[in-house]
C-alpha cells in the first residue's frame, strides 16, 4: 500500500497556514494607511479581493490537508482549482498593478504569498496525477478480479 501523499506539498500547506494570518494583517494595515489617497473604484477593488481572498484562502488550506493527507481525489482537485483561478491571478494583480500605490512591504509579501501559491500549483498537479494514476490501476485490478472470480472454471 503506497502511500499517495505529497510530503513538499504538505509542507508548503503548513508554513502557508502560518504565513497567512501575517499576510492579511500587513496587507489590511497597508491598506487602511493608503486607502485615501486610492481612487473609488481601486477601493472597491481591494475591499471585495481582500474578502473573496479570505474566505477563498481558508477554503483552499482546508482541501488541500485534507485531500493531501487523506489522499483524496476531489478535495485535492477542488484545492488545485481554487488556488490556480481565483488565489493565483489575484495575488498577481496585487503585486503587479501599479495603480494600487504598492508599498515595498506589500510588494514583499506578496512576492512570498505567490511562491506558496506558484508551488502549491505544480506540487498539488503532480499529486493529482501520480493519485489518479494510481487509483485508476487499483481499480483495474479490482475489476480483474472481480472478473476472475465470475469467469467459469476450466473443464466444468
Amino acid at each position: 500500500c503506497e502511500i499517495l501523499s505529497s510530503l513538499p506539498l504538505q509542507m508548503s500547506l503548513y508554513f502557508n497556514v502560518y504565513f497567512f494570518p501575517f499576510w492579511w494583517l500587513i496587507t489590511v494595515a497597508i491598506l487602511y494607511l493608503k486607502y485615501p489617497a486610492l481612487s473609488d473604484y481601486y477601493k472597491f477593488i481591494l475591499v471585495t479581493i481582500m474578502i473573496l481572498v479570505s474566505l477563498t484562502e481558508l477554503i483552499r488550506l482546508y482541501l488541500g490537508y485534507v485531500g493531501n493527507l487523506l489522499e483524496k481525489v476531489p478535495e485535492l482537485a477542488g484545492f488545485w482549482l481554487l488556488t490556480l483561478l481565483p488565489q493565483l491571478p489575484v495575488i498577481l494583480f496585487l503585486l503587479f498593478n501599479e495603480g494600487l500605490k504598492i508599498h515595498s512591504l506589500e510588494r514583499a509579501v506578496h512576492i512570498i504569498f505567490a511562491a506558496f501559491l506558484s508551488f502549491q500549483v505544480v506540487a498539488a498537479f503532480f499529486t493529482l496525477r501520480r493519485m489518479v494514476n494510481t487509483l485508476a490501476a487499483r481499480f483495474r485490478l479490482t475489476e480483474f478480479h472481480r472478473l476472475e472470480e465470475q469467469r467459469p472454471a476450466p473443464g466444468a
